[in-house]
């Protein structure tokens, strides 16, 4: 451990707690909140999905969150250095844990390098909606299905593949604190406010409280089905950024004076009200342009909603405002999905941050252009095996083989009054078993959500 800390602590950290948990917010507000979670927010009855989806949240929140901030800053390293630090206290061994961290970090590379390819379509859309290319097309949908249809076609958003590095490279060369803080507490406060601009005025169109009515509906022989509680806990899983890598990572720059559950709290409050504020603008915006509620996916973003804002007053104002919240969403998740491996580069090789951050930023937008072709089927991977298998072993590896006792000391440092006794059997036992059920049903399903 004080190999660890002696590589990361000279390197940087977060200067206050706000700006940790900014970072976090914008790391697990991303694709999954805006596409992904007014879909099934729809698809599977509003409030009926809400209900279950609340309740993950608060397990997640309150079991998963803690454990991997904790597990981060108790080893001052990202899961390689933390996963070797718990096997040393239980076996005296770093080597086993260590190979066994490089599962989330490998996770995270290749989530940020499918990320990377989706932010290329984010950058385009976001340019066209300024431009006036994307209110040109009108209501055409042969040429609005036409235009994405190119743009994520293999080798179709290559200049915008590396405009999306180049971005998320400037911001990282430049730190934690200097970086990846300063963007956060840029990016989250101005998401959230045009977000809740959008929300307003898409609120006052003709037909939107369709969408609204349609969001608090609750179905009780809905609530009976199975698939949509595991629906609902996929994508709290998804949402909260709980996959063994990013959260463990942003905590190993947290200071040991701020207390963790109380950041952990914050994030997801912070990340489900975003979520929510997403739903909020996307189904009865659908709802008001007449639209079928249940189209989701990459389509739902970039040709439904283009063809819905093209015919609303007020539509190409929309169109930017919406696709910058998207822009900034994205940036705040593809930064902390390539931090994982930019560490692990200065942790275990003695990297300097700015060539360890452009070896897997190069690494990230040739792989990136290659994949454009097969991007979805490589999303669905990686977040249904190698995200929840992450996650999984960082909560074995804190909470199993750590032990009781180191795991609730390095929960509760910082903090004025220790975590209840819940706590430890709670993550222990309910959030693994919820992980282990995640990673089974993903395999089954083909994918939770």
């Amino acid at each position: 451990m004080a190999k660890e800390n002696a590589t990361l602590e000279p390197r940087d950290g977060f200067t206050s707690k706000w700006g940790f948990i900014l970072a976090c917010i914008g790391s697990a507000v991303g694709m999954g909140n805006i596409w992904r979670f007014p879909i099934l927010v729809s698809a599977y009855g509003g409030m009926t999905f809400l209900i279950p989806y609340f309740i993950f949240v608060i397990l997640i929140g309150s079991t998963g969150i803690i454990e991997e901030m904790a597990l981060g800053r108790s080893a001052a390293a990202g899961p390689v250095g933390a996963f070797g630090m718990c096997t040393e206290l239980r076996t005296g061994n770093r080597k086993t844990g260590e190979a066994i961290g490089v599962i989330p970090i490998l996770g995270s590379l290749a989530l940020a390098i499918g990320y990377t390819c989706v932010m290329a379509w984010i950058f385009k859309y976001t340019f066209l909606s300024f431009s006036g290319g994307l209110y040109a097309m009108g209501q055409n949908m042969d040429t609005i299905g036409g235009t994405f249809g190119a743009t994520a076609s293999a080798w179709g958003a290559n200049l915008w593949v590396i405009v999306a590095i180049a971005v998320s490279f400037a911001i990282m060369c430049l730190g934690i604190a200097g970086g990846i803080e300063k963007a956060n507490k840029i990016m989250m406060p101005v998401l959230f406010g045009l977000f809740i601009c959008l929300a307003i005025y898409i609120g006052t169109l003709p037909g939107a409280s369709n969408g609204y009515k349609y969001i608090f509906s609750v179905s009780p022989g809905g609530l009976a089905n199975p698939k949509v509680w595991i629906f609902a806990f996929g994508q709290a899983f998804f949402s909260l950024s709980v996959a063994g890598n990013g959260t463990v990572i942003y905590g190993s720059y947290l200071s040991k004076k701020e207390a963790i559950p109380s950041s952990a709290r914050n994030v997801a409050i912070f990340d489900t009200l975003a979520a929510l504020l997403a739903a909020f603008v996307i189904i009865p915006a659908m709802a008001a342009g007449n639209a079928e509620l249940s189209s989701g996916g990459p389509g739902l973003m970039f040709i439904y909603l283009v063809n819905v804002f093209n015919g609303m007053p007020g539509g190409r104002i929309v169109g930017v405002i919406f696709y910058i919240c998207v822009l900034f969403a994205g940036v705040s998740s593809i930064i902390n999905l390539y931090e994982a491996p930019v560490a692990f580069l200065q942790e275990k090789f003695k990297m300097k941050r700015m060539p360890a951050t452009a070896v897997i930023h190069v690494l990230g937008c040739v792989v990136a252009i290659c994949i454009q072709g097969i991007v979805s089927g490589w999303m669905d991977v990686v977040s249904i095996y190698i995200c929840p298998l992450g996650a999984l072993l960082a909560g074995i590896m804190f909470l199993w083989v750590a032990g009781k006792d180191f795991a609730l000391k390095a929960v509760n440092e910082g903090s004025k009054k220790a975590i209840g006794s819940w706590f430890y059997p709670v993550a222990k036992y309910v959030y693994c078993a919820c992980a282990l059920v995640a990673l089974i049903a993903g395999a089954i399903l083909g994918g939770i959500g």
